[in-house]
């Protein structure tokens, strides 16, 4: 019977790595109706229809919903969501209406390459925004590569995403780019900075990036890194790593982490008397390390690549959209979510003035789509952003927020810095 089920596995394994190579690329692009239904790889698989019949174009979303990924995947849902339903209503792709499908990553990388198999290969997509950390697009995007299906990051900014393939491009500006930013926004406040303490988790790929960037931006200012404490995005208890920092009395603590973690640590640091600034990374850059850290948080510097106030018209309608639906400013992971869907929208906007995108074999609409979508400019939430013929966002326009706590640490925000 072990035998038996054995050869079964492996024959429906074989069947899987089958259809991954193969993408799922034969036949027309699939229209479906619904435009608004959403699905989730859950146990609680449900779909929902907003009551429209107009077909509709399927862009998948494999964003992290649970695990402790899902308070950065959230937001990007939120503003996928609001994407969908902004261009919609402006006519969608020049008539045709999109429809997002999403898929739960959750936080490793097993779930991502399942997500990403469910979207390329039963939901037929025509791309992926997507995933939501660098550690799982490096498992999962050469999946994509392999069937020539498009992927934008939304928040993928470790060194070397947009090199995994052809068919991969991000919106999220590289860690190199954003992350001294913070680091200068320290010196600034505080020219006396000498002393620096680094913490990173270790098992994210993005957070190894990321330290290794603000490490050499540290040596760079002439500052003395006097420990490098690591971690791991599981972790609760940093009693140990921010007792050993304190003791070497640093002027200034650099994190690099996700919001659970990154919050945990940052309060821990406060508990124990460390009294100097902290920097945050872009894994702590979301409105919900807030409720881990409450009035602790308060003063934490971190780099952005979006502000609310940028000006522009697609930005001002994404932050009112945003602001009535959740009642706060919008953070950076849903404004990148939102010009993900955005670019993949006017793409296929331009591509459907060529050539009936609705009358192109799917794989032929895949690989003309990612060839349109990298030669475009795009006025976003981010302000306007291009790629590289590698894939690589091109974005002008960067910011430092300070995270401002009131005294009871019932409520806090982003205060951005002039």
């Amino acid at each position: 019977m072990n035998n038996a089920i054995a050869r079964t596995t492996a024959l429906l394994s074989t069947c899987a790595l089958l259809l991954a190579g193969c993408g799922g690329g034969g036949g027309p692009v699939t229209v479906t109706n619904s435009p608004n239904t959403t699905r989730n790889n859950t146990a609680t698989d449900t779909t929902t229809t907003t009551g429209t019949s107009s077909a509709a174009i399927p862009i998948g979303i494999a964003v992290a919903q649970t695990s402790n990924v899902a308070l950065l995947g959230q937001e990007q849902v939120a503003g996928a969501k609001l994407a969908e339903k902004y261009f919609n209503s402006k006519g969608g792709v020049n008539g045709t209406p999109i429809k997002l499908v999403f898929q739960d990553t959750s936080g490793d990388e097993a779930g991502t390459i399942n997500a990403f198999q469910t979207l390329i290969n039963k939901d037929k997509v025509i791309g992926i925004v997507g995933p939501t950390l660098s550690q799982q697009a490096f498992s999962a995007d050469p999946i994509a590569e392999r069937a020539k299906v498009p992927i934008i990051g939304p928040s993928n900014t470790a060194k070397n995403i947009p090199e995994i393939g052809d068919y991969v491009a991000r919106v999220s500006a590289p860690v190199s780019i954003v992350a001294p930013n913070s680091v200068k926004a320290a010196l600034k406040q505080n020219p006396q900075l000498k002393k620096v303490a680094v913490f990173y988790a270790q098992n994210d790929a993005f957070s190894k990036s990321e330290t290794e960037i603000f490490q050499q931006t540290v040596k760079d200012q002439g500052l003395e890194l006097v420990t490098v404490q690591k971690f791991q995005t599981s972790d609760t208890d940093f009693q140990s790593q921010a007792t050993n920092a304190i003791n070497l009395k640093p002027d200034l603590a650099i994190i690099s982490g996700l919001a659970a973690d990154g919050g945990n640590l940052v309060r821990q640091l406060r508990e124990l008397g460390y009294k100097g600034l902290i920097v945050g990374g872009n894994g702590l850059n979301t409105s919900n390390l807030l409720s881990v850290c409450k009035a602790l948080c308060d003063g934490v510097l971190i780099a952005q690549a979006y502000s609310p106030e940028h000006p522009g018209e697609i930005n001002a309608a994404f932050r009112k959209s945003y602001t009535e639906e959740y009642k706060k400013e919008p953070p950076q992971f849903s404004a990148q979510a939102f010009a993900a869907v955005q670019v993949y929208v006017e793409a296929l906007q331009a591509l459907d003035k060529k050539s009936k995108v609705n009358k192109l074999q799917l794989s032929q609409l895949r690989t003309e789509l990612n060839k349109q979508l990298l030669v475009g400019t795009y006025n976003t939430p981010l302000g306007e952003i291009g790629f590289t013929p590698t894939g690589e966002v091109v974005q002008k326009d960067f910011y430092v927020a300070q995270i401002k706590m009131a005294k009871d640490g019932s409520q806090g925000k982003f205060t951005f810095l002039k």
